[in-house]
């Protein structure tokens, strides 16, 4: 059984070159589907979800792109606070990554949703934005550089800004690799490669990678 679903939704801007539309369209179609995949995930009773929404790495980007991509969160974050879905079923929204990264408005609406989520605590999804993998580990160890004695596996994790670690990670896209997503989470994570482009995967989709999880044995290095 799956409580803690990571996912890398990759996929979009080739996703929209194949159609011969604008990059961006691929980023409306995925956030059309991430919409999707909350009510997949509720379904199915999975207790956690995290996102790959934003990476470090994406920042790098066109401006122009980048800009159409910050219109397109405040839309979507927007949309999250009236969504009757959230109280409905007592969804907690999170966002992990360096908020300092992004625009303050962006920001704001983010931290805004956090705390009207954060009594919320049967469904909890994780949304990676402003997201690097290393960056967190590194965040991480500057919290306890002033730490005495040994750093200990435990001391780590409680630093970071996510300590849960997924089940099973599922990553869309074709391309069989984690792009700085959870490294210190993932460690004993089941990986399951897709090769749909984000916009095309379907809740049929989601449940095969469930079932090719539920079908494995995890020994956790036993």
């Amino acid at each position: 059984m799956i409580n803690h679903l990571g996912i890398i939704i990759d996929g979009n801007r080739r996703w929209a070159k194949e159609k011969g539309l604008m990059p961006w369209k691929g980023h409306e179609k995925g956030a059309e589907k991430v919409d999707k995949l909350l009510d997949w995930c509720l379904e199915l009773k999975i207790k956690e979800i995290t996102i790959y929404t934003l990476s470090t790495e994406n920042l790098k980007r066109d401006k122009l792109e980048l800009e159409f991509l910050f219109r397109l969160f405040m839309q979507w974050f927007k949309k999250i606070k009236k969504d009757t879905r959230i109280s409905k079923n007592k969804v907690k929204i999170r966002f992990i990554g360096d908020l300092s990264l992004v625009p303050d408005n962006v920001r704001k609406l983010a931290e805004e949703i956090e705390e009207e989520t954060s009594g919320n605590n049967n469904f909890i999804v994780n949304f990676l934005f402003a997201y690097g993998g290393r960056l967190e580990i590194i965040n991480a160890v500057n919290k306890l550089k002033d730490k005495k004695g040994y750093i200990t596996e435990e001391d780590i994790t409680n630093a970071l800004w996510l300590k849960d670690e997924p089940d099973l990670i599922i990553r869309t896209g074709d391309a069989s690799r984690l792009s700085n997503f959870l490294p210190w989470q993932s460690v004993y994570s089941e990986l399951f490669f897709s090769k749909k482009m984000w916009p095309e995967f379907e809740k049929e989709d989601l449940i095969r990678a469930i079932e090719d999880y539920n079908n494995r044995e995890r020994r956790f290095g036993k």
